[in-house]
């Protein structure tokens, strides 16, 4: 996985595949890997290139232990699809992800072809700002959870109440999760992303995005509500929202073959149309 210096940091990033780029980007807190389970394989096999960076505050792309705006991610994006040839190409984006997809598309449209928002939000959550306020508490204190109640929060987060219900799906679940937490440390890039400012409603602003959109909602998304998700396509002129069933915030994960469907179908169709 190389890690070349671009917008002033070095970012690490792998490319599969071959075809029109899709530049996949993860949410708070993930390494770009996470998508190499389902969409990678998935999109190659659509006839993409597909690249997943490991957005700055992962290692091991720089932590950016300073501090990190949100103007760096859209930046960081932006150096790496004109590093691999430039644009226009697909972007598509999970959570915090979904904000950089917005906020790229508003600052360099010429960038990208088509943008994909999944759990999308365009403006501060109360809810969703104490959490994170409370999960950087937790580091600036120093107190680790015990693992066994970490995994068992992470699960009523991020999970449909399907996958909850079924004892066996949910063990395997809570086993990821679990070691997930015995065996790592929050980092310094970790809180960095973290306190990244939230705080300004962005909904107006995406009424000026031009380029082909597509938000995709997970129903039973307990971190950002669909709500959210459809005032963002409410907001983008022109903008497709769908809806994924009994699926929670890592609908990515838990219904995968779903989310690849609409995704490439999608990609697809503004392939050809553009």
């Amino acid at each position: 996985m190389p890690v070349v210096t671009l917008n002033g940091i070095g970012l690490s990033y792998e490319v599969s595949g071959s075809g029109p780029l899709v530049v996949l980007v993860m949410g708070t807190g993930s390494p770009g890997r996470v998508w190499r389970t389902y969409q990678v394989p998935a999109l190659v096999q659509a006839g993409f290139r597909v690249a997943t960076p490991d957005n700055r505050g992962i290692a091991p792309s720089d932590e950016s232990a300073a501090g990190i705006r949100m103007e760096d991610m859209v930046g960081d994006i932006a150096a790496l699809i004109e590093h691999l040839g430039g644009g226009p190409a697909h972007i598509v984006g999970t959570s915090m992800g979904s904000r950089v997809v917005a906020e790229l598309a508003l600052a360099r449209p010429d960038l990208i072809g088509s943008a994909v928002m999944m759990a999308a939000t365009g403006r501060p959550d109360p809810v969703a700002q104490l959490l994170n306020r409370g999960e950087q508490a937790l580091i600036d204190k120093g107190i680790q959870l015990p693992p066994e109640y970490a995994a068992a929060i992470k699960a009523m987060l991020n999970l449909s109440e399907r996958t909850l219900t079924d004892a066996s799906k949910a063990q395997e679940w809570l086993d990821i999760f679990e070691y997930t937490a015995s065996v790592s440390s929050p980092s310094a890039g970790l809180r960095a992303q973290l306190g990244m400012d939230r705080s300004r409603d962005r909904l107006q602003d995406y009424r000026r995005i031009r380029v082909p959109s597509l938000v995709i909602g997970f129903a039973d998304d307990k971190m950002v509500p669909t709500k959210f998700g459809r005032e963002v396509a409410a907001a983008i002129p022109g903008a497709r929202y769908t809806e994924i069933a009994h699926c929670g915030h890592y609908g990515y994960l838990e219904r995968p073959d779903e989310v690849n469907r609409t995704v490439i179908d999608f990609l697809t169709a503004a392939t050809i149309s553009g």
